[in-house]
């Protein structure tokens, strides 16, 4: 993400923070008026809190932790006028004609994605093409926010030694992760491995396969689910922070509420 030329001249600090860049971009897609995310500024995490279904307090609460950034996702009209945008690059006219039509009118966003559910390629020329946008403004937003992306931690286990060849192999115990493993402690989709990217397909190709009313009903539950689960970890995360805090008063250096909570996206 490019910085001021001379930092030192402007007085701007920059804060590294490992950015989840999936889930940052679905905050910026999402512009819905009842959907609401925050970046956590420790843990690069973005949490969702939907209108209706989260705890109508929880606004309330991370307003009053500073660790928590609100996003500003990237205007309809901006977002209507890369599908302008992205039409004359289709070479088939047919599909241009199509999606021409498609833009025009309310419910121009589902009927753009429903034509090109019957153009592969496109559709993926249109997910590159819209991930390029919204990358320039998350870097933007980032800058002007002075927070600089760093990449996130990742778990590797360690590899047993290699034994000489006939030798049998002994039991051994469990490896003891060190503090850095445990401070770093792999999210549970990584741990899973290849079962959660089973998942992950299987669900993509049952979406594929489904028609527009039936995709809104798979969204709406989805929707439902990431934010009942920000919900609990969030909550959790206050009540225990809260209830530390009762026991033994912080200095006020230290007052501010380290909030942990999981990503939506997870």
């Amino acid at each position: 993400m490019p910085k001021p030329e001379n930092p030192s001249t402007s007085g701007v600090v920059y804060r590294d923070i490992p950015i989840d860049w999936e889930a940052l971009e679905d905050a910026f897609e999402n512009n819905a008026p009842e959907v609401h995310s925050y970046l956590h500024l420790v843990t690069g995490d973005v949490l969702r809190v939907v209108d209706g279904v989260a705890d109508p307090q929880m606004h309330a609460r991370i307003a009053a932790d500073p660790n928590y950034l609100r996003i500003d996702p990237v205007s309809s009209r901006e977002q209507y006028r890369w599908m302008e945008r992205f039409i004359p690059m289709v070479e088939d006219p047919e599909l241009q004609g199509k999606l021409t039509q498609a833009i025009d009118g309310k419910g121009a966003f589902r009927r753009f994605k429903d034509v090109l559910m019957s153009y592969g390629p496109e559709r993926e020329r249109w997910f590159s093409f819209r991930s390029e946008r919204l990358r320039i403004f998350m870097e933007a937003w980032l800058n002007a926010h002075a927070l600089n992306p760093i990449a996130r931690p990742v778990w590797v286990p360690e590899q047993p030694p290699s034994r000489a060849e006939g030798q049998p192999a002994e039991p051994t115990a469990a490896p003891v992760p060190s503090t850095r493993e445990l401070r770093e402690e792999p999210p549970r989709e990584l741990r899973r491995g290849k079962s959660v990217e089973t998942l992950r397909k299987n669900l993509r190709d049952i979406a594929d396969a489904l028609g527009p009313r039936d995709l809104d009903t798979l969204t709406a539950f989805a929707e439902f689910l990431k934010a009942r689960r920000a919900a609990r970890s969030f909550a959790h995360h206050y009540e225990g922070s809260h209830a530390h805090a009762e026991e033994e008063p912080a200095p006020a250096s230290q007052e501010i509420v380290g909030g942990e909570a999981r990503s939506a996206s997870s």
